[in-house]
């Protein structure tokens, strides 16, 4: 039995996250307690429940502790990772239904049904692009592409966008299994090739991703930065708009995201999300801080050394590799002053 302290570090999701994944790929029993303590609301939310099932739908886990709000969580893994057809639905983990995001879930079980013998096909049922958590596009157009060139062979397709508080997003998932992971170097991004933009609404007017996208573009033309913004406006459940940055470099994918709500100018949004890449733009990195925690883990369960450079030594980041190395996979040095990261597999 792995023990692991959920409030070490951030303190957050990412810690059961990555436990649950290295669990069911390793097939070592974990005990986790003080889950998520260093939240306003401790304990497991909807989306984290939907990870813990989930992963233990696809490895037979024997679990205790999987209630709404509970701070500890046993997981006993019954076998080997199982490919196969699987829905996971977030909704369904609270009365009322949920908003919970589908990312986090999905990012839970990728890696366990890449690694594992037999192709997947997985829908997941919730938040698509809601607050606190990568967006559905993110993963689409920064997280899965680099991946893939680790090895990892995914299609993704939206099927239905699912904003905050009413979810009701739908996302098809199709794994293939038996991959071998191979390591990445990302030290040198090269040349900004172009930004491309997705400026979204459903249910609301066509003016919002219009204004969006006009002043998305009016920014990036300012700072000089080759772009395509798309103006979409689509059918949804409920109403909700967006705008979704994906900075393609020679070597590297960074992406920026912006939410609509109410009371928040159209204009509002596309500075917010255009701000985050002219930042990052400067730094001369070539992770952003989101890809930076997200890639520890493939890195770790690779067959050769990793080695990035990231924007910001996140408080995520450093606990992403503590809980890693509860698992004596990888051994993962951070430089702070450089800020590179070294990941070698011990496996």
């Amino acid at each position: 039995m792995i023990y692991i302290d959920g409030s070490y570090g951030e303190g957050g999701g990412q810690v059961l996250r990555s436990s649950l994944s290295l669990a069911a790929i390793t097939g070592n029993p974990i005990s986790i307690y003080n889950i998520r303590a260093g939240r306003k609301k401790p304990g497991l939310a909807a989306q984290h429940l939907t990870g813990v099932r989930a992963t233990a739908t696809i490895c037979d886990a024997e679990v205790r502790g999987d209630a709404l709000g509970s701070m500890m969580l046993e997981f006993i893994p019954g076998g080997v990772v199982k490919a196969g057809n699987y829905t996971f639905d977030v909704s369904e983990a609270r009365e009322g239904g949920s908003a919970g995001a589908v990312t986090l879930v999905l990012q839970t079980v990728l890696l366990p049904l890449a690694l594992a013998t037999g192709d997947s096909q997985v829908t997941f049922k919730g938040g698509t692009h809601v607050p606190f958590s990568p967006p559905m596009t993110y993963i689409e157009q920064v997280y899965l592409p680099i991946l893939k060139q680790m090895g990892v062979e995914v299609d993704v397709k939206l099927g239905a966008w699912g904003w905050y508080p009413q979810g009701g997003g739908v996302v098809n998932l199709r794994v293939s299994g038996s991959r071998r992971l191979a390591g990445i170097n990302l030290v040198k991004r090269g040349d900004l090739q172009q930004v491309r933009g997705l400026a979204i609404a459903t249910e609301l007017p066509a003016h919002i991703p219009q204004r969006i996208a006009s002043r998305t573009e009016n920014l990036l033309r300012e700072a000089g930065l080759k772009h395509i913004i798309k103006p979409v406006r689509e059918k949804g459940v409920a109403p909700g708009a967006g705008l979704f940055l994906t900075a393609e470099y020679e070597n590297s994918l960074a992406g920026f995201s912006s939410l609509g709500r109410l009371g928040l100018p159209a204009e509002k949004v596309a500075q917010i999300a255009c701000e985050e890449l002219l930042k990052f733009n400067q730094t001369g990195a070539a992770v952003d801080e989101h890809l930076a925690d997200q890639l520890l883990l493939p890195a770790a369960l690779a067959s050769a050394p990793s080695e990035y450079q990231v924007a910001e030594v996140s408080t995520h980041l450093t606990t992403n590799a503590w809980v890693l190395e509860q698992f004596g996979l990888a051994n993962i040095k951070i430089d702070a002053d450089q800020k590179i990261v070294r990941v070698e597999p011990l496996s």
